[in-house]
């Protein structure tokens, strides 16, 4: 059995059905994502008008073998007038998960992001819970910097994130 291929690409009009569900669908998002109900129509006319990728923001596809599994954003932070980074994600699918797939899209993401914009960080947080992502996150490179107490509010309580940051500068572990 060969390996899975995981690609990154833009969003298609073909994969809003299996995105929006990941920004809409508590079974879909799973225990760590879930916020409440949003907006999905909001999402589609954004696609609609720039295909998810802005200055402020890229948006694109994790795909296995062609198809949409999941998808990683980054967000433009600005830290001071003289420097910006950017703050980073990934989302897979329900079926997609726990099979390396978010470790090699995020890898694939985080050689994006360096090889196409100046950008001397990038930063990453998960709440302490997430202990997937932050095997994923420290398996890619990424430092634990710290812990943001009670930075975000799910599921009726205040819960605390940890902040990941990879430099450019930073070894990083070989693919593989």
């Amino acid at each position: 059995m060969s390996e899975e291929t995981v690609a990154l690409r833009p969003i298609a009009e073909a994969d809003l059905p299996h995105f929006l569900s990941l920004l809409n669908d508590p079974a879909a998002m799973g225990e760590h994502l879930w916020f409440g109900w949003r907006q999905p129509d909001r999402i589609r006319r954004v696609w609609a008008e720039n295909g998810l990728l802005t200055d402020e923001q890229w948006t694109l596809a994790i795909t296995v073998d062609g198809e949409f599994c999941g998808y990683a954003a980054a967000m433009r932070e600005v830290a001071a007038p003289t420097g910006w980074h950017w703050s980073m994600g990934a989302q897979l699918l329900p079926g997609s998960r726990g099979r390396g797939i978010g470790t090699r899209a995020q890898q694939l993401f985080v050689d994006h992001l360096f090889a196409h914009s100046p950008v001397m960080r990038l930063e990453a947080e998960t709440e302490v819970a997430n202990s997937a992502e932050r095997r994923v996150l420290e398996k890619i490179g990424f430092r634990r910097e710290g812990v943001k107490r009670s930075q975000l509010f799910r599921a009726g309580e205040w819960r605390d994130v940890l902040l990941y940051g990879l430099l450019r500068t930073d070894p990083r572990p070989s693919p593989g």
